[in-house]
């Protein structure tokens, strides 16, 4: 049977939006189809099945898109695979129960124009967290906020009304606090040392770059520069180190593979789940945007994602914690020659102002 236009033209597309994020282009359009792996996997699925239920091929053109759309889906399900449960874990689960080695940290991207500031004192109480980080936070969203500030003595604030304000929150002491401005000079990040309640001192790095999008900017060069940077900075750093935040760019992006590679970082999400962040108004259009990363020296005690608090994002929860001999037991990606070339070519690259 002749397979119906529709149904052919939307097969080309599954396909060519699987092959577009190989073209290694800044340009948004190129970028943006790396965020929906999952959703095309089953998408690829259901057409595989409307077609061999349905319209049996009978004609050449007919069995080349079905064998296409069949390699198309091992290929989706290859790039998918380590981010489920049957993935190698990245970095091991805890062997010891939680103590003055573990930080507990949430991210929450809270919408600067959400008004539901109350559901995030509800889920700080729920979370118990000893780092809190808050990115779209604006002047109203810190006076909101502030009243935790008796639990969470520690700060560093940057409110903006831009959309990347950044506020810290911590029980633990923090040292060598500084905000950077790495890319842009309207987009912050943080670079700090923070005191366990063990006495170790770790770094951690806190970013929320700006996404690839028309209404944004239209090229991915100044995130995957910012991203990069952090990374270097990481790899340098001799403590212990975390990175967290909205990176605005999907776990499984070569731009956020390659910064794992560079810098040397884990994600605790492989193995364990997509965890999914955003967004969280529409369930079908839901992607890791929130990311925690951590040196070999931290294990996992627990990570999960949070109910939603009327922003486009979920909370992310996660404890880490650190441990001396988990170097042995953590494998740390590894940069190879041409992943250290391609680095060096993205923080080479001029920057725009859009």
């Amino acid at each position: 049977m002749t397979l119906p236009l529709p149904l052919l033209c939307f097969s080309l597309f599954l396909i060519i939006s699987t092959l577009i994020p190989l073209i290694r282009h800044d340009y948004w359009i190129f970028r943006i189809f790396e965020y929906p792996r999952l959703q095309k996997l089953i998408l690829n699925l259901i057409v595989i099945l409307i077609i061999t239920v349905w319209y049996m091929p009978e004609n050449t053109v007919a069995w080349i898109v079905l064998a296409a759309l069949f390699l198309n889906l091992l290929y989706l399900c290859y790039q998918v695979y380590p981010f489920t449960i049957l993935g190698t874990k990245q970095i091991v689960k805890s062997r010891n129960p939680p103590g003055d080695n573990n930080v507990r940290l949430l991210i929450a991207n809270v919408y600067q124009e959400n008004r539901r500031a109350a559901d995030y004192h509800r889920i700080i109480d729920q979370c118990n967290p000893d780092l809190i980080l808050l990115v779209e936070t604006n002047l109203w969203w810190q006076k909101q906020m502030d009243s935790i500030s008796s639990d969470y003595p520690h700060q560093l604030k940057i409110p903006l009304e831009n959309t990347y304000g950044m506020i810290l929150y911590s029980r633990f002491e923090l040292e060598n606090g500084q905000v950077n401005f790495l890319v842009e000079d309207d987009i912050p990040s943080i670079e700090v040392d923070v005191r366990l309640r063990s006495g170790v001192l770790i770094r951690l790095f806190c970013l929320h770059p700006q996404p690839p999008v028309p209404q944004e900017n239209p090229r991915s060069t100044e995130r995957d520069k910012e991203i990069l940077m952090i990374a270097k900075k990481a790899k340098k750093c001799a403590q212990p180190v975390i990175v967290i935040g909205d990176l605005n760019d999907v776990a499984w992006s070569y731009t956020t593979e390659l910064f794992s590679k560079i810098s040397g970082l884990l994600d605790p999400r492989r193995g364990r789940g997509f965890f999914n962040s955003f967004n969280a108004k529409y369930f079908f259009l839901r992607f890791p945007l929130d990311h925690i990363f951590c040196s070999t020296d931290f294990t996992l005690t627990s990570i999960q994602r949070l109910e939603s608090c009327g922003s486009d994002h979920f909370p992310m929860c996660a404890d880490l914690q650190f441990d001396s001999d988990s170097e042995a037991r953590n494998e740390a990606p590894v940069a190879d020659q041409e992943d250290k070339e391609l680095a060096e070519e993205k923080l080479a690259k001029p920057i725009e102002i859009f």
